[in-house]
């Protein structure tokens, strides 16, 4: 689709004829869909304002009327995402449950757009639409009767869960494809890093995670945000017990 709208009429006794076309409206929201369109078939690296305005048949100059700058566009993507993300009314009304239902459902649009994980991690300030999504969350952690501070805390050991993804400090690099490679590779971990090796071997993972190579498959971030739920649970029937933190004044 190229934007453009045609018109017919009749001719005075003649046949019906196509009239030029008439170019749909450029608006903020077409700018936003479709540099999202070309980061979903392309990646984020794909989306600049010349290659926008190529999409939408303007010159780049016309989409500063729209959008104040790819930063500002960048933003606007982001937010289009993160109510992609926003569950309104989790299946069940039980804390956890919701919870990890929320959790889950912010990774299904992030599997959808895998680039935004890039885009989120590079604004500086969540926007009045991520602050929803935060507000959602914590209502929803607060409904089983967990505590400010104890939410707080699982807040943060959230972290980028939150938003559908888990990045790893380290990417995993691929193993070596010749046998041989492999097999004096294996002996040598096995030497000197015989733990690191023996964890490794343990599992297997899909190679095609939101973040790339690593280990933020689905089935590893379903397990991290089972383990922080039922460690606040645990910690929330246990009003008694004092969590360590540093002392800010020392």
């Amino acid at each position: 689709m190229n934007g453009n709208v045609y018109g017919v009429h009749r001719q005075e006794g003649g046949p019906i004829v196509a009239t030029p076309p008439l170019r749909e409206p450029l608006t903020q929201q077409r700018v936003v869909e479709r540099a999202i369109e070309i980061a979903d078939s392309d990646g984020l690296d794909a989306v600049s304002m010349r290659a926008l305005g190529d999409a939408l048949g303007v010159v780049p100059m016309a989409l500063y009327k729209h959008v104040a700058n790819k930063d500002q566009l960048l933003d606007l993507m982001v937010d289009v995402i993160v109510l992609e993300m926003r569950l309104e009314h989790p299946s069940s009304a039980a804390w956890k449950p919701a919870a990890r239902e929320r959790l889950l459902y912010a990774r299904t649009a992030m599997e959808n757009h895998p680039w935004a994980w890039r885009a989120i991690e590079t604004r500086e300030a969540p926007s009045p639409v991520a602050l929803d999504h935060i507000e959602a969350m914590i209502a929803t952690l607060r409904s089983g009767g967990l505590s400010p501070r104890l939410v707080h805390h699982v807040m943060h050991t959230l972290g980028s869960r939150l938003w559908g993804f888990a990045q790893e400090v380290f990417a995993s690099a691929p193993p070596p494809t010749d046998p041989a490679q492999l097999e004096a590779a294996m002996a040598f971990m096995a030497q000197r890093w015989p733990h690191v090796l023996e964890v490794a071997a343990a599992s297997s993972h899909d190679p095609n995670t939101v973040v790339g190579g690593g280990c933020d498959d689905a089935a590893e971030f379903a397990f991290a945000i089972d383990v922080i739920l039922d460690g606040a649970e645990a910690l929330h029937h246990a009003p008694s017990r004092e969590w360590a933190l540093p002392d800010s004044n020392r």
